[in-house]
């Protein structure tokens, strides 16, 4: 064993290698999401400030879940956060679903890239808050192993975002999906809020049911404010033309 002091350790017996293994798992699941947020939010930008959108967005987010890694525990006793949280969560899947779908031209690409990572930033501030919890558990007070798992979560964050932005491009029904997975996020802040929780005991079939409903009502409130913008700019240009 290689002792770091106050850094922790490395071991070479199974406890330590288990641990990192759990860590690796729970980057692989659990960053999805955030990949989902930064993909939707630079998806419209220009393919220079896209990368940039994409490093910036990720340096941001795991920032965040190094902040977040030392209040977490307390941030998740706040009554209704969680509750606030999917509510932000839900209307931010709405906003970058909604987004850029009336085909029009970017005239401040340099604005919208700001745009892109307060979002998010905002999001992940939000969704990181169990990614961080999950991530410090496995690692049992071993720095080593905490900052490897935040870490870790750079590359997967980057690589996945790239790679979904560019299938946006190609496969717009990613985006449906995209949202939908933002939704169900959102179902399932809202449903596990302890408050919440502890009022109505929900069951597991509750939850699913939930977050299905917030997934698909995402979409379906999405759609509906693009008809209703639609409609908008032709009477809008119904108007001009009299």
């Amino acid at each position: 064993m290689i002792d770091l002091g106050w850094f922790g350790y490395i071991s070479f017996d199974m406890a330590f290698f288990s641990a990192l293994l759990s860590i690796i798992l729970i980057n692989l699941i659990l960053s999805g999401d955030n990949a989902v947020v930064i993909a939707l939010a630079v998806r419209n930008l220009e393919p220079k400030q896209r990368k940039w959108g994409i490093i910036l967005g990720s340096g941001a987010a795991v920032v965040l879940r190094i902040v977040l890694t030392f209040v977490a525990a307390e941030l998740l006793r706040i009554p209704f956060l969680k509750f606030a949280g999917g509510i932000l969560i839900a209307w931010i899947a709405v906003k970058l679903f909604t987004e850029g779908s009336s085909e029009e031209e970017i005239d401040n690409t340099a604005s919208n890239l700001k745009q892109a990572i307060k979002i998010i930033c905002i999001a992940d501030l939000v969704m990181s808050v169990d990614n961080v919890l999950a991530i410090a558990g496995a690692s049992k007070g071993n720095m080593v192993l905490l900052i490897f798992g935040l870490g870790t979560s750079i590359p997967l964050v980057v690589g996945t975002s790239t790679l979904l932005a560019m299938l946006m491009d190609r496969y717009p029904i990613i985006i449906y999906i995209g949202a939908a997975i933002l939704g169900k996020v959102a179902g399932e802040l809202i449903i596990t809020d302890p408050i919440i929780a502890q009022k109505i005991h929900p069951s597991h079939y509750t939850e699913y049911a939930i977050e299905a409903i917030f997934a698909v009502g995402v979409v379906v409130v999405g759609r509906l404010l693009m008809k209703w913008k639609i409609k908008k700019e032709e009477k809008s240009m119904l108007v001009e033309h009299d």
